[in-house]
């Protein structure tokens, strides 16, 4: 497999919700799924697949994922919340996202938080994250080809694919492991604000 930079274009893994792209002005519900479908449109796997539908934000909101909302209008932060939500909900559950997320919905609201900054270090991870993920993504091909060139060279096509899903879901679930392990440390200390 050769084409892995068409490949991660494809799946839109490096789509990001930057602040840039956040309006200082707040937002109506239809106006932040708007913002959102348009920004991540590349991350659907299948055309009819929605990013963020009133449901889903009206059940981020029930479950207090983030603080009320005033006039019917989604703040800047309210928007960041929002797309850290998006990016956590594909491998945590929202109950694990709600006790995560449940300090820094505290400070933002209560405080004069600096959400912008942290927003702004997980921007930068994440950029980093997909770099990393670009060069790993060629040293496993190249472990792929020489184990799959052992085993059958007629069907190495086919192999080489199957081979690297398995190495991809089987490196996901590892790493989603260990999210949830630092969740349960998160939930042990009950985070509070500094004073």
């Amino acid at each position: 497999m050769k084409d892995y930079d068409k490949i991660i274009e494809k799946c839109g893994i490096e789509q990001q919700l930057e602040l840039k792209d956040i309006p200082e002005i707040d937002l109506y519900m239809d106006q932040v799924i708007q913002l959102f479908e348009k920004k991540f449109e590349k991350a659907k796997r299948y055309d009819d697949e929605k990013i963020l539908t009133k449901t889903m934000i009206n059940n981020y909101a029930k479950g207090k994922l983030f603080y009320p909302i005033k006039n019917k209008k989604y703040s800047k932060e309210h928007i960041i919340l929002i797309s850290l939500i998006y990016q956590l909900k594909g491998s945590l559950t929202i109950k694990d996202i709600k006790s995560i997320l449940g300090p820094l919905n505290k400070w933002t609201s209560e405080e004069d938080f600096p959400l912008d900054d942290f927003y702004e270090s997980y921007l930068s991870l994440a950029n980093n994250n997909v770099t990393y993920v670009k060069n790993n993504i060629m040293e496993l091909n190249k472990d792929v080809k020489n184990k799959v060139t052992s085993i059958s060279e007629e069907d190495s096509h086919y192999l080489e694919k199957l081979l690297t899903i398995i190495a991809f879901v089987q490196m996901s679930n590892m790493y989603r492991k260990i999210a949830e392990t630092l969740v349960d440390e998160i939930k042990e200390e009950k985070v509070q604000p500094d004073k």
